[in-house]
């Protein structure tokens, strides 16, 4: 696919020359204002949220958390993995506003669709929704960096079903037929998932995917020294959470790195609490590590890079 040649101008208040404000570095024509197929590869870097982001965007099938804001108002806004029809938002008949997370997105930058997302919740009329973030929702570019409070992390509930779309009715009535032959038919799609509770652990997450049980764990490093503290690991043999729980690969989203490994099916979520705390101590030990690698760690290395793949 080509790239956009013609010119876009830059929202009130933006000046071409000046530094984009996605904090990319580069100047606002050659970043934002360049079209909308400038891709933005961490969209929510700076933010302590980000892990927790990524894991509601990639692989968290039914999931809520309340959003903290910088300036929290009077509305209640939840953001969610996904919503009814993949809407961008939606305003509840009591004006409070979730937000989706899973959506096609509009533009090369995931944080300021969800931005300009929030940005019509806000003023909309309660009872409507938003099925998609296009040029109708327009204005000076906003992204989820300027409305977050940068140093706040989600409190993330995994539901097992999709029964929270739908809010009790005030007079005690039951969903309309259709309304519950959609929560089935979106019931069966959901792989089972769970938290894994280990202490000081975050964004880590077990799947059953129905012929596998997995560990997903979404890192916040930068990859290259991920990827480095996994290699000493491995020339070790120490990669592996437990004998029976071995190291699969990896996979890229939305720049960050999310190593997986595989799990035996028969074991509840909570029973890798120990391995997974354990397995954290010696990850950390070995991120702390800024010795050049071994001709054994560099081998290591170079077979891990080969177990990735790029999802965002």
């Amino acid at each position: 696919m080509g790239k956009k040649t013609r010119a876009k101008a830059a929202p009130a208040g933006e000046n071409p020359r000046r530094p984009c404000p996605c904090g990319s570095g580069k100047r606002y024509k050659a970043c934002h204002g360049a079209g909308d197929d400038v891709i933005v590869i961490r969209p929510f870097e700076g933010l302590a949220a980000e892990c927790d982001l990524v894991a509601m965007r990639e692989f968290l099938p039914s999931a809520t958390a309340p959003l903290p804001l910088r300036e929290p108002g009077d509305t209640p806004v939840t953001l969610a993995t996904v919503l009814p029809g993949a809407a961008a938002a939606v305003v509840r008949p009591d004006g409070s506003i979730l937000l989706g997370m899973q959506v096609q997105a509009h533009s090369g930058d995931l944080s300021a669709d969800l931005a300009k997302a929030l940005r019509w919740a806000q003023t909309a009329e309660p009872g409507t929704s938003l099925p998609v973030v296009g040029p109708g929702v327009a204005g000076e570019l906003v992204r989820l960096q300027d409305v977050l409070d940068p140093a706040a992390t989600l409190d993330v509930t995994v539901h097992a079903d999709f029964g929270w779309w739908i809010p009790p009715a005030e007079d005690g009535s039951e969903p309309s037929p259709d309304v519950t032959a959609a929560l089935e038919r979106a019931n069966k799609v959901i792989m089972p998932t769970e938290p894994v509770p280990a202490p000081g652990v975050r964004s880590a997450y077990w799947v059953d995917t129905g012929s596998k049980a997995h560990l997903r764990w979404v890192r916040p490093e930068p990859e290259e020294a991920l990827l480095a503290a996994l290699a000493r690991l491995q020339a070790r043999g120490e990669l592996a959470l437990a004998e029976d729980a071995r190291y699969a690969g990896s996979f890229r989203a939305h720049g960050l790195l999310v190593p997986v490994w595989d799990l035996d099916r028969e074991l509840h979520a909570k029973e890798w609490t120990e391995p997974l705390s354990t397995f954290a101590e010696r990850l950390e030990t070995a991120l702390g590590d800024d010795t050049p690698l071994t001709d054994s760690e560099r081998r290591a290395r170079d077979a891990l890079a080969g177990k990735q793949i790029t999802l965002r």
